[in-house]
């Protein structure tokens, strides 16, 4: 489940434009703000099993020092001195990632795919590249996840009711119960939102 995530938050960062591996690494945490802590060892094996799948190709590939700053002046003109004697010797290349037709045929129909609706951080992915979708398909993914909550905060509060939780058992129970209403107003807030929207449209189409 976590790999065909990962790949929609690929596919939906390379929707916009070519990215090289460290710079989907930092989009996915600045721009989507869901995987603070993934690494490396995640993101590359999985560019390379979309570039097999052939939903991502490489379109260039640049040179990267791997000089550090040395942090004084002379140390800075040697280390140049170093990088033009070995003629760019001691440079790593680093791959840029452009997305197919055929990657952003099966973006869509993942980012659409109910699935891997299975908790917050991935139907927040999907709110993120929301963009993407269309109308209809937006409203019923905030739909369906809407019922899913609703059927969480029954579950919570049932439980809640159980005689046998102690006073601290009863209180992170009540604190999850908000927690998943606060996640419903959101939910109607976006419903209301993207409703509205449809309304108009359809005013203007007639």
């Amino acid at each position: 489940m976590m790999v065909r995530v990962l790949d929609i938050a690929i596919l939906g960062l390379l929707m916009d434009r070519d990215h090289h591996g460290y710079e989907i690494r930092s989009r996915l945490r600045d721009r989507l703000g869901l995987w603070a802590n993934v690494s490396f060892g995640a993101i590359y094996p999985a560019l390379a099993r979309l570039e097999r799948l052939g939903l991502v190709e490489v379109v260039a590939t640049t040179a990267r020092a791997t000089a550090l700053s040395t942090g004084s002046l002379s140390g800075e003109r040697a280390s140049l001195r170093s990088r033009r004697a070995t003629n760019g010797l001691g440079r790593r290349s680093r791959k840029v990632y452009r997305i197919t037709d055929t990657g952003r045929q099966e973006f869509l129909v993942l980012l659409a795919d109910p699935a891997t609706l299975d908790d917050s951080k991935n139907f927040s992915l999907r709110v993120a590249l929301a963009k993407y979708l269309t109308p209809t398909r937006r409203v019923s993914l905030l739909e369906r996840r809407r019922r899913d909550l609703v059927e969480r905060l029954a579950e919570v509060n049932a439980g809640a009711d159980n005689y046998e939780l102690d006073d601290y058992a009863r209180s992170v129970m009540a604190h999850a119960a908000k927690g998943v209403e606060l996640d419903l107003a959101w939910i109607d807030d976006l419903l209301s939102t993207e409703r509205s929207k449809q309304q108009t449209f359809a005013r203007e189409a007639k």
